[in-house]
Order: C-alpha cells, then structure tokens, then sequence
C-alpha cells in the first residue's frame, strides 16, 4: 500500500484563514480520538494479560517480565520508522505503518499460542507494540494545527479520548476468551482476538477519514513560523490564553516573524528533517532535552511497575477479573484526567506539572512498595496515582517538545524522542523482572521511587 502524499486543496484555508484551519483541526482532533478509543482497547487487552501469557507458558516469573520488555521494545523500534513515513507522506502514512505492524503482531501471537512457543510470542509482541507507537505519534498529531497557547489541551483531548478503549479492554478479556473457546482457538486467545479486531477498526478509521492531512496542511499552508514554548510570539507578544507562567522561559530560538492567535503553532517546514539534525536540535535546545528526560522518567516508572503487577497479583491468587479491574483502574488514572493536565500545563506551564507527575510517581512508588500480593485496594490506589503522574509527564512534556523545536525538524525529534522514551522504558521492564524476581515486588517500588525524585528535583534545579 502506498501513502497518499498529495498536498491538500487548502484553498478554502488560504481564503477564509483561521476560520478554516479551525474547523479543519477539530474534525482531525475527532478523528484521532475515534482511532484513540478503538486502539486503546486492543492495546490494553493485549498488554494488561501478556505478562501472565508468558508466565503460564514459559513457567518462569523472571521471563514474565519480558512480555512488557518486548511490546516497549516493538514501540521503540516503530517510533523512528512511523515518524520518517509521517514526515515524508504525512500523520495518515505514520499511523497507517504503525497500525498495520500492529495489526501482524496480533496474528503471530494468535499462531504462537496455538504452538505453545513463548519466544514466537514475544516476536509477536514486538509487532504490536507497534499499536503504542501508533498510540504515541497520535498525540503529536493533534498539535500540527493547534493554536498558539492550546497545544497541550488539544493533546490531552486525545490522549483522553484513549481512556474508553483503554478502561474497556482489559474487561472484554474474560468475554473474548469465552469467545475464542467457540472457536477451539488455544488459550489465552481472546485478548489477541479482541486487539486483531481493534486494530482493523483503527487502521480504517486512518484511512477513510483522517483527510485532509493535519501535517501535511500545516507545511501546504505557508503559515508564520510557531510561537516559542512558553507561548509568547516571536515579534514578543503574547497571547492572553498562553501567558507563560512565573519562571518559564524559552530557550529556543527560532529566527524573527509574528504569530498571531489565529494561526497554528505548527506552521513552518517542509519536510521531517534528518535524525541527526534531531539530535542536533536536542543538543541546542536545553528545553527539549528535559522535555525528553521527563517523558522518558515517567514512562519508565509507569511500564516498570504496571508490567510486574499482575504478576503479583497472580502470587496472591487474583482471578483475571480482579487484575483486569486493577489495570482499568490503572488506566483510568493515565487518560481520565487528561484534559486538566493539558489545561493546567497550558495554564500553569510545562515544568510545574511535570514536577507534579514526579511527586505523583514517587506517592505511587511508595504505595504499591509497602503492598502485598493480596492487597488489592493498595495496589489499585497506587496503580491510578501512577498512572496520573505518567499523564502530567507525558501532556506537558510533549506540549513542550513540541513547542520547542520548527516544524521542519519537529516529526523528526518526535520520532527520536518517542525511541528513548521506549528504550527506556524497555530497559525498565527489563530490570523490574530482574528485581522482583531477585529480590521482590517492593524493592521495585524502592528503585522507582528514587528515579523520580533524582528526576523531579533535577527539573526544579533547571528551572531555577
């Protein structure tokens, strides 16, 4: 399949200026939101049961851990290839890459399972982590036409919009496994089944509907250049709805021209740029690099602790249900609350909330820490603290890297940054598995808890 890569007609956007932009980024940011919920369901589905999956048939709670390890690792590696198809042919030929490897990765762990082989279905695993990626880049998209001072609220509107699919997934689990048993499918089938059919869903949702496409009609539209991240205009005004709050300051600089409201913040360049450019960029803009730092801290933190959960839970005797509501609730804390992030950080600016997201990470980490196998209300109370604070890291870091570099550069700094942040987060995965295994679930919760503190009192100090 090849990625429609022809310009827009924005006629209608040069003639009627703001006005037609504006209507053309709320039909994008529906569109996102409708791709977000159906996604979110396979993805949860997949997720909150593969570390189990990977328990029953490996035998080995170490190896558990490699089931989060590797649908982090597919994100990664999809984070740099779904940026470059976005900056040479569009967010409709990112998303579309993404959740077609996702959509693959689903069939070859229906096949592994069938084949009882738990290294074909970790490869399985890395295919759909690609979803993730898929998941990530959908939030930038929703700030390619986003007026000055309103990027964050619009990503957070889709990150939001994750929250149906996400809550839903893990509890249609137990259904879609009374499903897959109709059928004589192997099992622990039906939450791949129900994520194979989310995806397909997604996947058209993309492409009949995500048009015209938001980057693309950013770079065809010869809009001025963007604001610089605290939202003031680069002629020095500032507008009201984006007055940067005390202490925020911008460090980019991006050459002379104005912005008025009106006009999207994401109005300049031509093309995704090279990644060495991006690192380049990152390099050169101490802003984006701690925008980076913090989103990849809090993602680590998050995909550590919530991929041994259910392991843990599993040791107390939870039933599927049980750790099918605990996740919900897990990543009901994630999207719930988005919208206010995103208000709170276009408001308050981008560093208190991320300094907030590393206290709610820390009170988190102490929580489930202290907790026992069969303490499931604690748990439950840490997991949605952990998934608040990933929500500030994620919107207000985001908001802010984006804000932080041109256009021209931005797809390809999304894409390195989005790689890290999975790297990390692999790596994560990686030692939480170690950890509990060697040592246990609480001592897990001891070495997140660290992390953010070095984190958050790092972000205070550059601030200040």
């Amino acid at each position: 399949m090849t990625a429609d890569t022809t310009p827009p007609d924005i006629s209608g956007a040069r003639s009627d200026g703001g006005e037609r932009v504006a209507t053309v980024q709320r039909r994008t940011l529906a569109v996102l939101s409708a791709a977000q919920i159906s996604g979110g369901i396979g993805v949860a589905a997949g997720l909150a049961f593969s570390s189990v999956t990977v328990k029953e048939l490996s035998g080995s709670t170490t190896l558990s851990g490699l089931a989060g390890t590797a649908t982090v690792l597919g994100a990664a590696l999809l984070a740099l290839p779904t940026a470059r198809s976005s900056g040479r042919g569009g967010r409709r030929a990112g998303l579309t890459l993404a959740y077609g490897c996702a959509l693959l990765g689903c069939l070859v762990s229906l096949l592994a399972l069938t084949m009882g082989s738990w290294p074909l279905l970790l490869a399985g695993l890395v295919l759909f982590g690609a979803a993730s990626a898929g998941n990530l880049a959908s939030r930038y998209a929703a700030t390619d036409l986003s007026a000055p001072g309103h990027s964050a609220r619009h990503l957070s509107l889709v990150v939001w919009a994750t929250t149906i699919g996400a809550v839903t997934g893990p509890n249609l689990a137990g259904p879609a496994e009374r499903f897959r048993a109709g059928f004589g499918l192997a099992a622990g089938s039906g939450p791949f089944v129900l994520a194979l059919l989310s995806f397909a869903i997604t996947l058209g949702v993309i492409l009949l509907a995500l048009r015209p496409d938001p980057l693309l009609l950013a770079r065809s539209a010869s809009l001025p250049p963007d604001t610089v991240p605290d939202g003031t205009a680069l002629d020095g005004t500032v507008p009201e709805a984006a007055s940067p709050a005390p202490g925020e300051r911008s460090t980019t600089p991006h050459g002379s021209g104005s912005t008025p409201p009106s006009v999207p913040a994401a109005a300049s360049g031509k093309g995704g740029g090279t990644f060495r450019a991006a690192w380049r960029v990152l390099r050169e803009t101490p802003l984006a690099g701690r925008a980076l730092a913090a989103i990849a801290v809090s993602h680590t933190a998050m995909v550590s602790i919530m991929s041994m959960t259910p392991v843990h839970l599993d040791h107390g005797g939870s039933t599927y249900t049980v750790i099918g509501v605990v996740i919900s609730l897990h990543i009901a804390g994630m999207y719930v609350l988005s919208p206010v992030v995103g208000w709170l950080a276009d408001r308050a600016g981008r560093t208190p909330v991320l300094v907030l997201g590393m206290g709610l990470l820390l009170t988190s980490a102490v929580l489930v820490g202290g907790a026992g196998a069969h303490d499931v209300t604690r748990i439950s109370a840490g997991l949605i603290l952990l998934g608040l604070g990933w929500s500030c890291g994620l919107i207000a870091g985001s908001a802010m890297l984006s804000e932080a570099v041109p256009l021209a550069h931005r797809t390809s700094v999304q894409g390195l940054s989005d790689l890290l942040t999975n790297l990390c987060g692999a790596t994560g995965t990686v030692a939480a598995g170690v950890i509990v295994g060697a040592l246990s679930y609480g001592a897990l919760g001891v070495a997140v808890g660290v992390m953010v503190t070095i984190t958050g009192a790092w972000l205070v100090l550059s601030r200040n």
